[in-house]
């Protein structure tokens, strides 16, 4: 019988693994944000699956970033709101 390849979700894992001295090494707060970005990577394991390149550790950087680059968007839009309604108070309190 032939040999399987792992799936990126077994790289993914292992690469993780590999990285437990370092998580360790790391202060309490910083170990809780280095297991955030962990599970950013995850998120985005299908996609990594799908490219199937050569060096996974650039697809796990990238999909780390681009869960950031979400939160940065999902940030501004929630701080644009926050200041189109404080305009919105404004224009209410000077029609008073």
């Amino acid at each position: 019988m032939g040999r399987t390849n792992p799936t990126f979700r077994d790289v993914l894992r292992s690469l993780e693994d590999s990285w437990q001295d370092y998580r360790r090494a790391l202060r309490r707060p910083d170990q809780d944000r280095f297991d955030r970005l962990w599970e950013d990577a995850r998120r985005y394991a299908d996609a990594g699956g799908y490219l199937n390149h050569q060096s996974p550790m650039v697809v796990v950087l990238f999909s780390m970033v681009l869960a950031h680059e979400k939160r940065i968007e999902d940030l501004e839009a929630e701080l644009e709101a926050e200041r189109t309604e404080d305009l919105g108070d404004d224009t209410d309190d000077s029609a008073e």
